[in-house]
């Protein structure tokens, strides 16, 4: 019996830890609105090494459509726009010597749609992420078959393992959800 509960721990803790991922992940991708958590995932070269842009700077959002990124060290001011320039993000920084703006264009509605799209294709890869930890705790608890665990006992724990994923499953489109609306938000 501790067997039992043993995988099936497990597979809650990779379940939620590959929920948390996606939200880490969704951060990342544009909305219609200036948010902080845009530049995440940028690295500063900063004194040679690969420095993450928040451990350099302050970024805020003072406006809907603005980001202001202000460097600790002026010195890296430069190296901070050019991550930005070079990353994914589509954004174009403005320096002035002490600060930089990043204005946040308005999306167009096709560039909306190709956002929900990517959106909806990132949920389904974490989905399968989800399946697959099913599939990792059924093949285990199949495994203990052979030894002591009943079939009854055997059967219901894989029915509260689908019981899980399906929870998972949901939480993961009820992320989507959310995040499609704020990308469609005007």
């Amino acid at each position: 019996m501790e067997e039992l509960e043993l995988i099936l721990n497990h597979a809650d803790e990779k379940m939620k830890k590959i929920i948390d991922a996606l939200k880490e992940h969704l951060k990342s991708i544009r909305t219609g609105r200036a948010n902080p958590a845009l530049l995440d995932g940028i690295f500063v070269k900063y004194y040679g090494v690969e420095t993450p842009i928040a451990q350099v700077a302050s970024i805020s959002a003072p406006e809907a459509n603005l980001l202001v990124v202000q460097p600790w060290d002026k010195t890296a001011l430069k190296d901070v726009e050019k991550a930005i320039l070079t990353s994914d993000r589509d954004l174009n920084p403005n320096n002035d010597g002490n600060i930089i703006r990043i204005p946040i264009p308005a999306l167009t509605a096709d560039r909306r749609k190709e956002l929900v799209k990517q959106v909806k294709k990132i949920a389904e890869e974490f989905k399968v992420q989800v399946r697959n930890v099913r599939r990792d705790c059924n093949d285990d608890l199949k495994k203990l078959e052979k030894g002591s665990v009943s079939e009854d006992i055997l059967s219901n724990t894989i029915d509260k393992v689908q019981e899980m994923t399906d929870k998972a499953i949901k939480h993961v489109d009820e992320i989507i959800k959310i995040k499609e609306t704020s990308i469609l938000e005007i």
